[in-house]
């Protein structure tokens, strides 16, 4: 395998993982400015606050986009990895 392949397939593995998480990561950051907007308005300084609305913003986000997380990471192996493997 030369070093090409391995930048090349480093590049599509590090995309696919930026691609999957991008949901969640930009849900959970929306959830906690809104929240923390909402701290600074309110004065209201709850822990439980932060935490719990954005756990269930996260958890919501991931099961709705669980099957595109699924079918990126899929691809991914079908259609560069194991032929890879198989071929070398």
């Amino acid at each position: 395998m030369s070093g090409e392949e391995i930048i090349d397939i480093t590049r599509a593995m590090l995309w696919t993982t930026f691609i999957t998480a991008m949901p969640v990561l930009t849900v959970a950051l929306v959830v906690g400015l809104a929240i923390g907007l909402f701290q600074a308005l309110t004065s209201v300084q709850e822990l439980t606050l932060t935490f719990v609305p954005k756990l269930a913003a996260v958890a919501i986000t991931f099961w709705i986009t669980m099957g595109f997380m699924t079918d990126a990471v899929v691809t991914l192996w079908r259609d560069r990895l194991i032929p890879l493997i198989a071929g070398g």
